[in-house]
């Protein structure tokens, strides 16, 4: 008789919010059998990361078992949850992609900007797949962005219910309502354990429908004497439907600004999910001979991206477009955690130039939140009925909060597990759950000039120069590592220059103490360059109380 097994592997979204990428491996007599992948997102970087884009999950423990890998499923379209498939796709084997129709689109697209090639599988929700050992259903569900969707993975261990980013919205503005048959059919045939979004645990209450959102578009735009900007995730297109039929009424011209986000509505309105009159639309170089109160503005950046469409408007970096007094710019999202303090330097830099800046710390149902709250994941919880919980998409706190809300309800709380990013969980014989062992994960971090090329010393350093500043010593000496001539020492942002003379003085009889002869033998030159960085460092800290990046190069003649 085969015995099977269960391991469920987070490589990244499990406390990060971000990033998100879920393992499932199936094991037949102990032997790796079949694997399905959910998600494949990027992360954001935090502000101590300086120059990363943004970052993908880390694959390695996947490289030598591509072989059993059987399908990637994507649960929707939100770059968190998609956009580091052109990264890894070719490495983890190229196996089939299976999402729901926008999704497919997004993909696809994400793709050709890569110069790659897919062909996304768009899914039949009344249909089983097969997938080695695995046998997963696709439930219909509501969150920020249309096309959401749930997954059921039925194994000979048991069934899994994913229940990544969701809400429970009955009436969402465009769309389907979530099939709650599905739901608590899966919960009447029984499941092992729910992977449950966690991300408004702390939020009381049933989410706002995204309906409500459309009300306050219209509202707000009515009153509004000049430019009206909303701003909102480039992949929320229930939202920016909402606002552009505001626009239409009011016979506003609607200009996307922002790449993500001319390029997403492009692709939303070619499969009809975004419906907008060409007479109503205009481009950028257009809008200064537009009267203000005759533009809508949907913009990319509200979570205070550098160098994104809003960023540039708010720095004054946009050729066409200018923040003046009447303009309303509403921030129809919050933050993700850990961009709080850009968010709110944006808003700051828009303020002062005299725009009326909306966001939901001053004003309600400016944003309906794609993450179910407490309620919201009740009912879940009670129409899944599983053995096992595994909250994901969220924080330690968010977790520690679900586990609490989720176990009021009569719930065990030795059937939750709450992990950190590589930590692993078994399912065995009897259903049993219990942690496994941790695969080793690493952020890889993406810049304009790779991938994996930023590493923690790199990212120390960037740190150095944008508070501490840098310093050069160059110097030139003979075989015997003596000097030849004396150090050039000059810095950059380490020391005002009037300062510089008496400082470096200083540092340069240092370097010329260091340098001579200790013994009858040649010297190392990588030596030589090792104890003046050293010492320069420890001079520096003595005498400015900063510890600037020192960069010393040693020729020898």
């Amino acid at each position: 008789m085969n015995t099977y097994k269960l391991h469920f592997i987070p490589l990244g979204g499990i406390i990060g919010v971000t990033k998100n990428m879920y393992v499932y491996e199936l094991y037949e007599n102990d032997k790796l059998k079949d694997i399905l992948i959910v998600d494949c997102g990027i992360g954001f970087p935090l502000e101590k990361e300086l120059g990363v884009d943004f970052i993908i999950p880390d694959i390695t423990y996947l490289r030598d078992k591509v072989d059993k890998i059987r399908a990637i499923i994507l649960s929707h379209g939100h770059e968190d949850h998609t956009s580091a498939l052109p990264y890894h796709y070719t490495a983890l084997g190229r196996p089939p992609v299976y999402a729901s129709k926008l999704t497919s689109v997004f993909v696809e697209n994400k793709f050709k900007e890569f110069n790659q090639h897919i062909k996304v599988n768009e899914v039949d929700y009344a249909k089983e797949y097969q997938f080695g050992d695995f046998r997963i259903n696709f439930i219909r569900m509501t969150h920020s962005i249309p096309d959401t969707m749930h997954i059921l993975i039925k194994t000979p261990v048991g069934n899994i219910y994913h229940g990544t980013d969701f809400k429970l919205d009955l009436t969402p503005p465009y769309g389907h309502s979530p099939d709650f048959y599905s739901i608590t059919k899966a919960g009447h045939d029984g499941v092992l354990c729910l992977m449950s979004d966690c991300l408004g645990a702390e939020r009381p209450g049933l989410t706002l429908s995204e309906s409500i959102v459309g009300q306050t578009f219209e509202d707000e735009m009515r009153k509004t004497k000049g430019k009206f900007i909303m701003t909102t995730f480039s992949s929320n297109i229930s939202r920016i439907r909402q606002c552009v039929e505001s626009a239409i009424k009011f016979n506003r011209k609607i200009v996307f600004l922002g790449r993500s986000m001319r390029e997403n509505t492009r692709l939303a309105a070619e499969i009809g999910y975004l419906p907008i009159p060409q007479s109503l639309t205009a481009k950028e170089e257009d809008l200064n001979r537009l009267p203000p109160n005759k533009i809508c503005l949907i913009v990319a950046g509200s979570q205070g991206q550098y160098g994104s469409a809003l960023s540039k408007l708010a720095h004054k970096q946009n050729l066409h477009v200018k923040i003046k007094p009447g303009d309303r710019v509403f921030f129809s999202s919050d933050p993700i955690p850990g961009n709080e303090n850009e968010v709110y330097t944006l808003i700051e830099e828009l303020v002062v130039q005299g725009a009326d800046v909306i966001y939901s710390d001053i004003a309600d149902q400016l944003h309906s939140s794609g993450h179910g709250n407490q309620e919201d994941l009740k009912f879940l919880a009670r129409f899944t009925n599983p053995q096992y919980f595994i909250p994901i998409g969220g924080t330690v706190r968010h977790q520690q909060q679900y586990e609490k809300i989720i176990s009021d309800m009569g719930y065990n709380k030795d059937n939750f597990f709450l992990l950190e990013e590589g930590e692993t969980v078994w399912f065995g014989q009897g259903k049993k759950g219990y942690k496994g062992d941790t695969i080793e994960t690493n952020n890889i971090y993406v810049d304009a000039y790779g991938v994996g090329d930023v590493g923690n010393v790199v990212l120390r350093d960037r740190k150095t120069l944008s508070t501490e500043g840098i310093v050069f010593a160059f110097l030139i000496v003979d075989n015997m590592g003596r000097l030849t001539d004396r150090p050039r020492i000059f810095s950059r942002g380490f020391v005002y220059e009037k300062g510089e003379n008496r400082l470096f003085e200083q540092a340069t009889q240092l370097i010329e103490q260091i340098t001579k002869p200790k013994r009858e033998k040649i010297l190392d030159v990588h030596n030589i360059e090792r104890e003046v960085i050293s010492d320069l460092e420890e001079f520096f800290y003595k005498e400015r109380g900063r510890r600037p990046l020192v960069i010393v190069e040693v020729v020898q003649q």
